[in-house]
């Protein structure tokens, strides 16, 4: 009977954890990583030194659970990456996901030599366990805290940090098997680095090609797709492992070819591996916290506090403004890509390896990792946002994404049903205007469901459904968010909307109807004002573009950084600001032609 208790009090057990895990995604968005750092906490205190007084040494259980959370989080990262992103900073991310994390670990290792006394190749080892940026980290807190980066700022941190880990682990096997068999051939190591990133490109190219003919060929019962590309992503990772290629860069690489191509349930997927590796980010934290020992922590916190300093505020930032030297990136752009290296659980996960082959010394490892994740985490995590908007990388984004509801529609994978819920501060509401290719299809008000046409005015409260393209649904999403109203609105403004200086005008044109010529759809906004203006920019100069207005709104260094979107009204009387604006604009331009 004393066994079937133990089983009831497990099950007892893990409900209650994904239960707190469910509820704790409320509260997720206003905590951000710290929250994950209570599960750890939560795991130290159920642990065999803290109150619970659970004994748990199964490495290899904490190894495959790892495992599994790690290739759940980086099939979803590649699932949200577009491949026009992905290519225009594929250089620089792929030179910081390589040569960025040996650079990291080689500048981290003289701290680890002058604080514990251990030779050049065990410190090198504890350099490349914390070296690499952590997908799961990057990605939540972009998304918890609410913040428009840059775009190219953006995509060069969510593809490096869902790059680099394979190259980490590979660094970190290696280093293992140096410390226990002894020295080996550089041509070996180089032999096998290229078979393990090329075995592990060709296989999930592959297999996300096959995800994506299985999902769109197959008469899968409702509600079984999603669990059907978890599963499929953790083969493709398990068979990559298998044949030791890096099952780590197959299962990204799928994910990718899964998220840019038409699929049927793609809303239901996301929102599923959302799901499940939020849960899988709780159930690792707990159990690396079931298996560290406080104690030992406590004996190795001065030198891992070192550790995680010289990372911080040296190694990492050196190793990106060195790598990123080839790439137009500014000194603002270069100091946040370095702050927001964030360690997580990818970290600690590595410095595990070493204890799961009984390597020497394999716990000042792990404890050294452990403090340094929690740390960084703690300290990079908490001041993400403030570091952003003392940088000027981003602006703050208060209003939360709103709930989009996403309905397939059999016989064909071009268009769903995108639904919003209509409130008072709704671009939508207030402008009446969504993009071309968004069509109004249904109104469901009161209880009751109208067609568009039947339904009238929008009003406050209407649930909304337009027929739109899958990849361009998330666009929507800027209409419905709800904005409080501003201080000082512009009647004219279009929604209140503000943009980078850096989105270009194809981006905008695809968004807003706009006609723009092919040859400079690539051309950015700043570029546009500066190439328009034939002058260098001033706050409150505008150009028309179609049916909008652009205007200059934030101004820094001689370059457009903020553009206000503003409706064109012919009807309506200029303000003395416009008139002011433009007179002074066209003096400027007659004395230059003068």
């Amino acid at each position: 009977m004393a066994s079937l208790d133990t089983v009831s009090l497990s099950i007892l057990f893990g409900a209650v954890l994904v239960l707190a895990g469910i509820l704790s995604s409320l509260v997720a968005l206003r905590f951000g990583a710290p929250l994950l750092l209570v599960f750890l906490i939560l795991g130290m205190l159920a642990g065999e030194s803290g109150v619970g007084g659970i004994r748990f040494d199964d490495v290899r259980l904490t190894y495959l659970v790892g495992s599994i959370a790690l290739a759940l989080i980086l099939f979803d990262g590649g699932l949200r990456t577009r491949i026009a992103t992905f290519r225009s900073v594929l250089a620089p991310s792929l030179v910081l996901a390589t040569l960025g994390v040996l650079l990291t670990a080689a500048l981290t290792a003289p701290a680890v030599t002058m604080m514990m006394g251990y030779g050049w190749t065990e410190a090198l080892l504890v350099g490349a366990v914390v070296a690499s940026t952590d997908a799961a980290a990057v990605l939540f807190l972009l998304r918890a805290r609410g913040l428009r980066l840059r775009s190219r700022v953006a995509a060069t941190l969510e593809i490096e940090s869902g790059t680099n880990d394979p190259f980490a682990i590979f660094l970190t096997i290696l280093l293992v098997e140096l410390l226990l068999t002894g020295d080996q051939p550089w041509a070996s190591v180089a032999a096998s680095l290229a078979g393990q990133g090329l075995g592990g490109a060709a296989i999930g190219l592959v297999g996300g090609r096959l995800i994506v003919l299985a999902l769109n060929r197959l008469a899968l019962p409702q509600g079984l797709h999603a669990p059907f590309v978890a599963s499929a992503a953790l083969g493709v990772f398990g068979l990559g492992q298998a044949l030791h290629a890096s099952g780590f860069l197959a299962v990204y690489l799928a994910g990718l070819m899964v998220g840019n191509r038409p699929t049927r349930a793609h809303g239901t997927v996301v929102v599923f591996l959302d799901a499940v590796t939020w849960l899988a980010q709780i159930v690792m934290f707990v159990l690396l916290g079931l298996l560290a020992l406080p104690e030992q922590l406590m004996n190795y916190a001065a030198p891992a506090l070192v550790v995680a300093a010289v990372l911080m505020l040296f190694a990492r930032p050196l190793a990106v403004f060195l790598c990123l030297i080839p790439f137009r990136f500014s000194w603002r752009d270069k100091l946040f890509i370095s702050w927001v290296g964030l360690r997580g659980a990818v970290g600690i996960f590595l410095a595990s390896i070493p204890l799961l082959v009984g390597l020497d010394h394999a716990q000042l490892y792990f404890n050294i990792a452990f403090v340094v994740v929690f740390i960084s985490l703690l300290v990079q995590g908490w001041t993400l946002a403030p570091a952003a908007r003392l940088l000027r990388i981003a602006l703050p984004r208060a209003d939360p994404a709103p709930r989009r509801v996403e309905l397939d529609l059999p016989g064909q994978l071009e268009q769903e049903l995108v639904g919003y819920h209509v409130q008072v501060n709704n671009p939508y509401l207030r402008r009446k205007i969504v993009p071309p290719w968004a069509k109004l299809m249904l109104v469901v008000r009161d209880e009751e469901v109208f067609t568009a046409t039947e339904a009238g005015p929008i009003r406050q409260g209407d649930h909304v459904y337009f027929l739109a393209a899958p990849e361009k649904a998330p666009a929507l999403d800027r209409f419905f968010v709800e904005m409080p109203p501003p201080a000082a609105p512009d009647p004219r403004l279009l929604g209140d909307f503000f943009v980078s200086g850096d989105v270009t005008l194809g981006a905008l044109a695809e968004i807003y109807g706009i006609e723009v010529a092919v040859e400079d759809r690539g051309t950015s906004l700043a570029e546009h004002f500066a190439e328009q203006l034939g002058h260098p920019p001033e706050e409150g100069e505008t150009l028309p573009l179609g049916a909008i207005e652009l205007v200059a709104f934030k101004v820094a260094d001689g370059n457009v950084r903020v553009v206000g979107l503003r409706l064109i009204d012919t009807d309506a009387t200029p303000d003395a600001g416009d008139w002011f604006a433009r007179l002074r604009s066209h003096i400027r331009d007659l004395l230059e032609r003068a």
